[in-house]
């Protein structure tokens, strides 16, 4: 198969029918392509990552003004199908005596794995054989087709975690958080592509597809010796299309198989593949295009990608997932940057929204999937310093009530409640969910003002009693419902008191009063 000429990715059409398209068909207009429709919602994401990967690499606008014609005019498939075709031979899925997309040159002395290896949270082998595996079974997934194997593939290569001695992590890290801009009308699978493409003036293009941007077309960067991969190595393109794992596919004739993914009849499936370790050892001041980074502020340390995290998504990582937060140094993905500062002025942003995903893991197991939609908001330039400043304290105050509240629950729970241990997440959550609605209302309130000089007392006031009467909920519904060790009252109205006192007295939550008083009493 080859992923540039053949019917392999899975979409639904205008006729909400489903289909598979190659690559250049994303841009047909006859019964268009709506969404892709992937069988899990990490292959989702990622043929999301592989179509924009290949937009970037040989489809890149000049600049900003000829992006904007193509989004306004979706170019036609001729146009499409010819700037793909440039990298054709090294998309060969299937390549006995070559190069193979995504796959290791020479893996003489190879171990062999079964196919449900690629997928991130499959049991390894150690939980097989201690009989671990309880929530995620291993024998599920045995058998799949080209089409499934390709994207398991390039999910594990840019995604990959922990995996033993030498078998290396993604180029951003393992189990990486990604950030797509996506309108929220479904308007056409082109138009959400499109927004997570970068000019030629931002991201340097090239008209020479070899190894430095597609690793697989030449022998591995080995790192027996612990060698690294910084972005001055190699083609800055090659985030897209890193490999850090060696692999390669064993393929089968078999014409009556169904793929155990997604239940299609396959004439080719895949089984098993070979590994070894020691591939591409990507190290350095790598910054990926689709991924938001904490920068440290003396410039010392390399910046590091933010991974998917326990509890999930939400308003708290607002302002990290699409401006920034200066509380943590943390920085939106340099394709959110650029629609916020270059492309935001010319688009509708009520349609639009921020796709995140990822997966959360503890080391080399995937403890859950996370994805999460934030809304977007247009901000004039010369607003978008105080807006954020205010943001930002917006959502300290917040932390800062949930790390009270968090607190005040185990005093109340446990008579020595330092030494008490266990995961505070859905107290946390509960917190969290109250309030997203009204922050979004206040984001929108403060997007509203023409001049912001001053934080709005109006925004602090709903804010800070909003905080305020959700923490004393949150803690009456966790403590009064609670069956811990030795609850007692005199605890409980103890712990009670404490934490109205520090809602209404601590350091944060008195600055936030203040902003009240400049105009009103509290």
């Amino acid at each position: 198969m080859n992923l540039i000429d053949d019917l392999w990715i899975p979409v639904v059409r205008e006729d909400r029918k489903q289909y598979k398209i190659a690559p250049y068909q994303i841009v047909e207009t006859d019964n268009p392509v709506i969404e892709i429709s992937a069988p899990r919602p990490d292959f989702q994401g990622a043929l999301y990552q592989f179509l924009i990967g290949l937009l970037q690499t040989v489809y890149a606008p000049e600049d900003q003004e000829k992006w904007l014609e193509r989004w306004q005019q979706t170019p036609p498939v001729d146009e499409l199908k010819e700037a793909f075709s440039k990298v054709s031979e090294a998309f060969e899925l299937t390549n006995p005596d070559g190069a193979a997309f995504m796959q290791d040159l020479d893996l003489n002395g190879a171990e062999s794995k079964n196919i449900s290896g690629l997928l991130i949270e499959a049991p390894g082998g150690k939980t097989l054989k201690d009989n671990l595996d309880h929530f995620v079974k291993g024998g599920q997934v045995n058998k799949i087709c080209e089409s499934c194997a390709a994207t398991a593939l390039f999910s594990l290569q840019i995604n990959a975690p922990s995996g033993g001695v030498g078998h290396r992590v993604s180029l951003r890290g393992g189990g990486p958080l990604t950030t797509l801009l996506k309108m929220s009308n479904h308007t056409g699978l082109w138009q959400n592509l499109w927004l997570n493409v970068m000019s030629k003036e931002e991201v340097d293009g090239t008209t020479s597809f070899d190894n430095s941007i597609f690793p697989w077309l030449a022998e591995t960067r080995y790192s027996q010796k612990g060698e690294q991969t910084h972005p001055a190595d190699v083609n800055e393109l090659q985030m897209y299309w890193s490999m850090p794992r060696r692999i390669r596919l064993n393929f089968d004739e078999d014409e009556h198989s169904i793929c155990d993914l997604c239940g299609s009849e396959t004439s080719v499936s895949v089984c098993s593949y070979a590994t070894k370790n020691y591939g591409t050892n990507y190290d350095g001041p790598w910054v990926h295009n689709l991924t938001p980074y904490k920068f440290d502020p003396k410039k010392e340390k390399i910046p590091l990608s933010i991974k998917g995290q326990q509890g999930g998504l939400g308003y708290r990582h607002w302002l990290t997932l699409v401006w920034q937060d200066d509380d943590n140094g943390d920085r939106s993905a340099r394709v959110v940057r650029s629609f916020n500062e270059e492309k935001s002025s010319d688009l509708d942003n009520e349609q639009m929204g921020l796709w995140c995903f990822g997966f959360d893991m503890d080391n080399m197991k995937a403890r859950c999937w996370y994805e999460h939609q934030l809304p977007l908001l247009k901000i004039p330039k010369q607003q978008r310093e105080p807006f954020i400043a205010f943001v930002c304290e917006l959502l300290r105050v917040a932390k800062e009530a949930v790390k009270e509240l968090r607190s005040h629950i185990k005093m109340a729970w446990f008579s020595r409640p330092k030494d008490a241990k266990g995961d505070m997440t859905l107290i946390d959550q509960s917190f969290w969910e109250a309030t997203e609605q009204v922050f979004y209302q206040q984001l929108h309130n403060l997007s509203d003002i023409s001049e912001l000089r001053h934080f709005p007392p109006q925004v602090a006031k709903e804010w800070f009693y909003l905080v305020r009467g959700t923490s004393m909920m949150v803690f009456d519904e966790w403590v009064l419902e609670s069956c811990a060790e030795d609850l007692n009252m005199k605890r409980i109205t103890a712990a009670r008191r404490s934490l109205e006192k520090k809602l209404n007295n601590g350091k944060i939550f008195k600055n936030l009063k203040e902003k009240i008083k400049e105009r009103e009493i509290v």
